[in-house]
């Protein structure tokens, strides 16, 4: 998908497309911690090495600073976070131990999407090459999400005066509970989840459209729901900008998956979310979301199809 999008008109014309990393703040992790951190800078280098790479541009990404997080996220758990004051429950519900990179990596994850965000508004699209963190609530964070970049984003946006409405298409394999719950009583941001409807969080939040499927789904039914979901968002939504939680884990071979989608099925689904957007004339940004394929390389496959696709 390249272009740049200009609101009123809604045409896409050809331009470049920004690709925005945060791999380089590692976050220390405990041997045989099973959450595959390794996964952001091996996309970065399969990136980099594309011969397609040529026109565009990879970026490191700055931190969101404590405003944009605070229109998404509550002062005092920013504040505690910040000091490194969670409870031993918070963190492990977090599912990561406190530390300073922790911190770090978590702003310029939240950063990216910014960044994507704005080159999406002014040229059409914009890829963070992390990014997805759907289960942090604006008091708190759980599964390996600490702050919510998608609402962190769709707030700047707004407040910036760049969109009036937003979508968050979200097909990570895990409801995003998180994003729900944060937008629950805002009609400017619509949300949509599809996902697994056995997995984590195991209560879930209601999103403005929630597809749960059951264990096993695989690639036709699921792309038939996704069309059918797709056109019920956008209709609904009626949004300046999307921002699309990718996703590689409804993978089959996915270890916390529960569905049963091919690669094909996932470069499907991929394209699938991206004509959408274009045929509406809205620019989107694109976050990668979760994964955790047995075999790590499938992981890193998958979410460098999502960049490819949208590149194409």
């Amino acid at each position: 998908m390249q272009g740049a999008y200009h609101a009123p008109h809604g045409v896409f014309v050809r331009s470049s497309v920004k690709f925005y990393y945060s791999d380089h703040f590692v976050l220390p992790l405990p041997p045989g911690h099973r959450f595959p951190m390794s996964k952001y800078s091996r996309l970065r280098e399969r990136v980099a090495a594309a011969s397609w790479i040529a026109g565009h541009r990879l970026l490191a990404a700055d931190a969101a600073s404590d405003t944009e997080i605070l229109r998404a996220h509550d002062p005092r758990y920013l504040r505690r976070l910040l000091r490194g004051e969670l409870s031993a429950d918070e963190t492990r519900r977090i599912g990561f131990p406190w530390s300073p990179q922790m911190v770090e990596r978590s702003r310029r994850s939240a950063g990216a999407t910014l960044a994507a965000c704005r080159s999406a508004l002014s040229e059409g699209c914009g890829i963070n090459l992390a990014g997805g963190t759907h289960h942090a609530f604006r008091d708190r964070g759980e599964g390996y999400c600490v702050l919510n970049d998608a609402a962190i984003a769709a707030r700047a946006m707004q407040a910036e005066g760049r969109a009036r409405r937003v979508v968050i298409l979200d097909c990570d394999v895990h409801q995003g509970n998180g994003t729900a719950a944060i937008f629950a009583r805002d009609e400017t941001v619509f949300t949509f989840s599809i996902h697994a409807a056995r997995n984590f969080p195991f209560r879930k939040e209601a999103s403005d459209l929630d597809l749960a499927l059951p264990d096993g789904t695989t690639d036709g039914a699921y792309l038939d729901a996704l069309e059918r979901g797709l056109a019920e968002a956008f209709r609904r939504a009626r949004a300046d900008l999307a921002i699309y939680l990718a996703g590689a884990d409804p993978y089959a071979d996915d270890r916390l998956g529960r569905l049963a989608l091919t690669k094909q099925g996932l470069a499907e689904r991929d394209r699938m979310v991206l004509c959408a957007c274009r045929r509406g004339g809205i620019p989107v940004a694109v976050t990668m979301a979760g994964g955790y394929a047995r075999d790590i390389e499938d992981t890193v496959d998958i979410h460098f199809q999502t960049v490819r696709t949208a590149i194409d």
